[in-house]
């Protein structure tokens, strides 16, 4: 089994992609997320088939975090049924997996230790080829 996944959620709108992405990251739940902001949609729900603007976000993750995230999602979602989905990531960018692994995704910190105020900060100690704004 691959030690990481690549996480696929829609939301109606970006503000619920912003807090639900946000959350995810502040919690360590995910080492980060990308939101992109207009994907059209065309599904079927309730019998009919609707056609809907959504926002996507892209997370990467520890594949042992899995239940915890999909527990938070649903807790953020808006939907009744959100659209979660998630991928083993089987390869990928050696140091980019590594700052992945650094990201100490698990640990507690907002959801019950004493830093209950994480801080942004720039990420470059890796190196160059992983330059990334995180909340830590």
């Amino acid at each position: 089994m691959s030690k990481y996944l690549s996480l696929y959620i829609t939301t109606p709108s970006f503000d619920a992609a912003d807090a639900i992405g946000r959350t995810l990251v502040e919690e360590r739940l995910v080492a980060c997320v990308n939101i992109i902001p207009e994907m059209h949609s065309v599904y079927r729900w309730a019998g009919n088939i609707e056609n809907a603007p959504k926002v996507v976000l892209i997370a990467k993750s520890r594949t042992a975090l899995f239940g915890e995230i999909e527990k938070r999602v649903r807790e953020l979602h808006p939907y009744e049924c959100p659209c979660l989905v998630a991928g083993p990531i089987e390869a990928g960018h050696q140091p980019y997996l590594d700052w992945i692994a650094k990201r100490r995704l698990g640990e507690l910190n907002n959801r019950g230790s004493n830093d209950a105020s994480p801080k942004l900060r720039s990420s470059s100690s890796e190196g160059s080829a992983c330059r990334q704004i995180t909340i830590s």
